[in-house]
């Protein structure tokens, strides 16, 4: 085939087998079409446009190969739903089985050595996938119940946990105190932001908390920050680590969908301890307190929004910059509404309206409001008013109501189209060299 002239888009017949090979076939055509290209940042006009006629042909072809079999490829990858596959895992399997229909590990680890404006876009490929998987419900419902299942590494870590009461997982230390757990995230030098390593740490952390039955309680929290500016300061976080995002470490499996489908949804529902039965799956987890101090920016606004007591320090602020950074917001856009109301959430999303704690409109984004020496006598009674055997029933209860399993799935299944694009868009490219340039500027 001529490198100049594009392939036929392919025919399939709705026969799994016989389509998966028409997809793989295909790809790799598009693929030679622009093999012989330079680097992205290196390629003229012309070349762009051929690319992205390539790459929107193949991920065409994609939706249409998922539209008649994403319920066949799900059941093939879990063994007809009998396993619980996380994610990543679920990714890769999907790659070895189906030659182009998402990127292989060994091409995932490579785009993770590039910068976020050099990479090869196959994490736009990840996020057709896990769109149309989360699309259908029951191939939606499984993975997301497999997603809340506890981590390999909490499962390990779970002994000496409840033996010692104290854990440094690095980036996070879990420490407990009678019935209380305390999740404190530490990653002082980025003023605790969230990156790959922080979120798996978190989900460490909650399910060591989920686990440990002497816990009824678990309070999330940040550490106190090394940066001059607020030494000697706790914060709840700033966010997602844009350095990180910029430099290619971030990613949209391992941190944009995990971070949702994992440890924040656990603070939501618990675990899934594989009782076997639907209805006893998922017993309704353990309410949890988080101690707003300094800032909540971005994803830490994000994360207040689902616990269920927020104290804040009165000289601490909430803000949810998701403009300035270009991405979508996690699940805030689902969740924020329904807390302050619509007009609010777009001044949070779109202008980046800064909320101070001890201000009117605060009243909606925290519980109390506190002088910061304060902070630490209220959480205490905040947690031991939640660890009233009634509050796991009645918070249960109050979460189906107001955020059914259908509709985070369905709004998950659009998040992963709109996310993967979003990381990879011009505008957030040239967001983040711009936000690059000026902290170099300032050191």
């Amino acid at each position: 085939m001529s490198l100049s002239i594009e392939p036929v888009a392919p025919d399939f017949r709705d026969d799994l087998a016989s389509d998966s090979k028409l997809l793989s076939r295909y790809v790799e055509a598009c693929e030679k079409l622009t093999s012989h290209l330079p680097p992205r940042r290196e390629r003229s006009v012309a070349q762009q446009e051929k690319a992205a006629r390539a790459e929107t042909a193949a991920r065409g072809a994609r939706h249409r190969f998922l539209d008649l079999h994403a319920d066949h490829v799900h059941n093939e990858l879990t063994d007809g739903r009998s396993r619980q596959v996380r994610l990543d895992e679920l990714a890769f399997a999907g790659a070895d089985r189906y030659p182009g229909l998402v990127p292989t590990r060994a091409e995932m680890a490579a785009d993770q050595q590039l910068p976020q404006s050099e990479k090869s876009g196959g994490e736009v490929d990840q996020g057709i996938f896990f769109a149309h998987l989360l699309d259908r419900r029951d191939t939606g419902e499984h993975l997301l119940r497999s997603m809340l299942a506890p981590t390999a590494r909490a499962l390990d870590l779970l002994p000496e946990f409840r033996r010692t009461g104290h854990l440094d997982l690095g980036q996070v230390v879990i420490r407990r105190d009678g019935c209380v757990a305390e999740v404190t995230i530490c990653n002082q030098h980025v003023l605790n932001a969230e990156d790959n390593g922080v979120v798996e740490a978190l989900e460490t952390a909650v399910d060591l908390a989920l686990l440990d039955d002497a816990v009824s309680v678990g309070v999330l929290r940040g550490s106190v920050l090394s940066h001059p500016r607020y030494a000697g300061r706790r914060a709840f976080g700033a966010g997602i680590n844009l350095t990180d995002l910029y430099t290619g470490k971030i990613g949209f499996v391992d941190f944009m969908l995990r971070r949702e489908t994992g440890y924040i949804r656990k603070l939501v529902h618990g675990l899934n301890l594989g009782s076997g039965h639907r209805l006893l799956d998922l017993p309704g987890g353990k309410p949890w307190v988080g101690a707003v101090e300094t800032f909540a920016i971005g994803g830490a606004t994000q994360v207040a929004l689902v616990l269920d007591r927020v104290i804040a320090a009165s000289d601490a602020y909430f803000s949810l910059p998701a403009l300035t950074e270009g991405i979508v917001p996690g699940a805030a856009n689902m969740r924020l509404g329904r807390v302050v109301g619509r007009r609010m959430a777009q001044r949070l999303i779109f202008f980046g309206e800064q909320v101070a704690a001890d201000s009117p409109q605060a009243l909606a984004l925290c519980d109390e409001v506190v002088a910061p020496e304060a902070v630490d006598a209220a959480v205490a009674a905040a947690a031991d008013r939640l660890a009233d055997p009634a509050v796991p029933s009645n918070r249960r209860m109050l979460h189906l109501a107001e955020e059914s399993d259908d509709l985070f799935r369905t709004y998950m299944s659009r998040y992963a189209l709109e996310q993967s694009a979003r990381m990879h868009s011009p505008d957030v490219v040239a967001k983040l060299e711009r936000t690059w340039v000026h902290r170099k500027r300032k050191a």
